[in-house]
């Protein structure tokens, strides 16, 4: 069998994406109803949500919205419960804020476990019933999960689990035929980063930045590959989408062109 363009299409596809808002969620849903897929987004920014499915709208798609927050498995039951099918499912919704570990009271912890996992959770347990043979589920970790994070002990934690938890389900759905892969972003600043670049003193962090800072529409591209039947054989794997930060590991660049660990 060749690979053929055809592959890359999302045509009679209904992807949800979560956290589809703005950021790298509206990259990723205005990119899969690009290549044709309709669309499920859910957030909690009614606003922006509407922004979002009046764009997909524009692109000659389909949009349904659900408003609601991740972190309450019972709200995203019910919302998934009102779709006939989910062919794709994009876990991308998840947050945190810098302290350091001995300063996050139980309460902020259970925040970050909620909202970086258990919502991947909610909506695995939802979709799965919805899904058919062949299906595909792309979950947003983080570099985070692949480094040592000071000051973001439990959100880096809970991403490492995110990506552990893709390989499982990756071998779980195999008899489904339904992949399980993560995109692990990095350098590719969205909204509301500009408060976390201050927290952590990170200024001038696109010098140390192969390929330097990307943009969101740098990820929703990997996602709609993972989406697609272009990568019909890849399950249980995560996509390094930082610029080569990944790569880098600790190596910075010099002024003369070369690098330095």
């Amino acid at each position: 069998m060749t690979v053929a363009p055809g592959d890359a299409l999302l045509e009679g596809r209904l992807a949800l994406v979560t956290g589809a808002a703005g950021g790298l969620g509206k990259a990723a849903a205005l990119g899969l109803a690009s290549f044709g897929a309709d669309l499920a987004i859910c957030d909690r920014d009614v606003d922006g949500l509407a922004a979002t499915a009046k764009d997909i709208a524009g692109l000659g798609r389909q949009a349904t919205t659900g408003v609601l927050d991740v972190r309450d498995r019972d709200a995203v039951e019910a919302w998934v419960a009102t779709l006939d099918r989910v062919d794709i499912l994009v876990n991308n919704a998840g947050g945190g804020f810098k302290a350091w570990f001995t300063d996050i009271t139980p309460k902020g912890q259970q925040v970050l476990v909620d909202e970086n996992f258990t919502s991947v959770t909610n909506f695995v347990r939802a979709c799965l019933p919805k899904m058919g043979d062949g299906a595909s589920i792309v979950n947003v970790t983080s570099v985070e999960a692949f480094r040592a994070a000071p000051g973001f002990s439990i959100y880096a934690a809970m991403k490492a689990a995110v990506e552990q938890l893709t390989r499982t389900l990756a071998l779980e759905l195999s008899p489904r035929r339904i992949r399980v892969n993560c995109v692990a972003p990095d350098a590719i600043p969205t909204p509301g980063d500009e408060a976390l670049v201050d927290a952590t003193g990170a200024g001038g962090y696109d010098a140390v930045v192969p390929l330097g800072l990307g943009t969101v529409d740098d990820c929703a591209g990997p996602i709609v590959f993972l989406a697609s039947d272009l990568s019909r054989f890849l399950t249980g794997t995560t996509l390094h989408v930082d610029g080569g930060t990944d790569a880098a590991r600790g190596w910075r660049p010099r002024p003369d062109g070369g690098w330095s660990p």
